[in-house]
């Protein structure tokens, strides 16, 4: 019988039997909180989807996804489910303590909410005090660049990125295409705060500077597209979305595989 990639899937005993070849682990998390009026809540399973398709290509094992994070500017909506930063960082380092306790320690963090990165640096840098091993976190979405999303979008990738728009409708597209309703889409202005115009839930626009406040993403704009614009989406660039973040995970598992997480 094979031996899952999948950790849930596993007995102690594979898991034990796994441990003696010194794995590679993908920790995935990443967040429910709205997409816009035309995609569903659960992009957690985005992320989840992406570390599965990475450990089968790489050899690496996948724990099961968390699926809630830091995003409490999301709160607003409801449907969506927000942890503390407290509580999602003692989440993270309790993930990790799991496999470090045991002497696995070759973790990559696949982060899939780039809001839980500073978090995650937080937690990180403590276990990195505390044990002397370093931890690795990736966050997926901020994998595409420039020039990558300029060969999936072509002319329309400025216009095409943003929250509510890609890259997440576009692998909603790919993963879960009956999901997804185009036809749901309304253009609604920005908000103003202070009768300044928001820049997104973390502030307004003042001459040529952001002046923070603690905004909602509801006060940024209605309709929970906070910029891009989700029409320029495809399940066909989904899939090369998933493929890029994919090949890069795989290929950064082969590495660590070939370092000492405890020396740099």
């Amino acid at each position: 019988m094979t031996r899952s990639h999948r950790l849930s899937e596993q007995s102690f005993l594979e898991f034990q039997e796994a441990m003696a070849e010194d794995p590679v682990v993908l920790l995935p998390f990443a967040s429910q909180e709205e997409q816009g009026p035309h995609a569903p809540m659960g992009d957690y399973r985005l992320t989840r989807n992406v570390a599965d398709l990475a450990a089968k290509r790489s050899g690496a094992i996948v724990a099961p996804t968390i699926p809630f994070g830091y995003a409490d500017f999301f709160g607003a909506f409801a449907g969506g489910i927000q942890l503390r930063t407290q509580t999602f960082k003692s989440l993270v380092e309790d993930v990790a303590t799991s496999f470090l306790d045991h002497g696995v320690n070759r973790l990559i963090i696949v982060n899939g909410h780039t809001t839980n990165s500073f978090l995650i640096d937080e937690v990180m840098r403590k276990l990195q005090r505390e044990r002397g091993v370093y931890l690795t976190s990736v966050d997926i979405w901020q994998c595409l660049d420039a020039a990558t999303w300029q060969k999936i979008h072509g002319p329309n990738a400025a216009a095409a990125r943003g929250h509510g728009a890609d890259p997440m409708t576009s692998v909603y597209m790919h993963f879960f295409p009956d999901q997804v309703n185009l036809d749901r889409v309304e253009k609604a202005p920005n908000g103003t705060a202070f009768g300044l115009p928001t820049r997104g839930p973390r502030g307004v626009g003042f001459g040529t500077g952001t002046i923070n406040m603690p905004l909602s993403a509801r006060d940024a704009n209605e309709t929970g597209i906070l910029s891009g614009d989700p029409s320029f989406s495809s399940a066909e660039k989904g899939a090369q979305i998933v493929e890029h973040i994919v090949a890069l995970l795989s290929d950064f598992v082969a590495h660590l595989k070939t370092q000492d997480p405890c020396q740099i």
